[in-house]
């Protein structure tokens, strides 16, 4: 990605999820992945989880081939790198893989990894992935103690588990709960290490995170914006995430 502010990924689970309710594949997650892309989406994300209840095995290279399409655009594949993740990674040498602590079958990602806890399980996966070219990011609560320890085990970035702060968006807490991003986004910085976000991010809490935590060079959008994308569609919808992006540094 060139963006020289937060650039967005558009994860596709969701869409993938109606698809899969039927057999006629409609909605196509690849045409979703081209108009998003071609609205000025700077890269896509897809979970491959593997029960395969949205993103399916044979969907995953075939938005490798079409993000190669699209200069300057990236492919993050997320998911545990101790299920199904590191087949698609070792095929594919995606730009990124967010490595994510989801036990099978779980509904949806709500924790991050126990460092160092969990060091010495991926430590060797981190290197593999790195070897194969791909940066990798760790799926982290916002724990500034716990930043130091994922640069030591290898990551590239961290991606921040957003759910609280936009549990607490509108409410007393906001800002108690900004300030712990902020301070484990700067612990990720200083510790060398570059810092995404996502989980439940959205048009109307986006711009106070953005403000807010310092140095956030990719968001992760999926649930939300494929929500909007269901009134405004697909390319009004990346479009009016860009804005809110734009919003918050101007």
């Amino acid at each position: 990605m060139t963006a020289s502010k937060t650039a967005l990924s558009v994860n596709l689970n969701k869409v993938a999820l109606v698809r899969n309710t039927r057999h006629l594949g409609i909605p196509n997650v690849a045409k979703a992945a081209s108009i998003c892309l071609q609205a000025g989406a700077h890269g896509i994300t897809v979970h491959p989880r593997p029960d395969g209840r949205h993103i399916r095995a044979e969907d995953v290279p075939a938005l490798h081939e079409i993000v190669c399409h699209h200069a300057g655009t990236e492919y993050n594949i997320e998911g545990n790198p101790f299920h199904n993740l590191m087949e698609h990674v070792q095929r594919l040498r995606p730009h990124q893989c967010t490595l994510v602590p989801d036990a099978e079958g779980q509904f949806t990602s709500d924790h991050g990894w126990d460092l160092p806890a969990d060091a010495a399980r991926l430590g060797p996966v981190i290197a593999e992935a790195r070897s194969l070219g791909v940066r990798v990011s760790l799926f982290m609560d916002p724990v500034p103690a716990m930043m130091a320890a994922a640069r030591d085990v290898g990551a590239d970035r961290v991606e921040l588990y957003t759910e609280t702060y936009a549990r607490a968006w509108g409410t007393p807490r906001q800002s108690e709960v900004l300030d712990r991003f902020a301070q484990a986004a700067q612990a990720a910085l200083d510790a060398g290490l570059g810092v995404n976000a996502g989980h439940d991010l959205n048009l109307d809490n986006l711009g106070d995170f953005l403000r807010h935590v310092p140095g956030v060079q990719e968001v992760s959008i999926g649930h939300a914006l494929i929500s909007d994308a269901l009134e405004l569609g697909y390319a009004a919808t990346v479009r009016a995430y860009l804005a809110a992006i734009d919003g918050a540094f101007a």
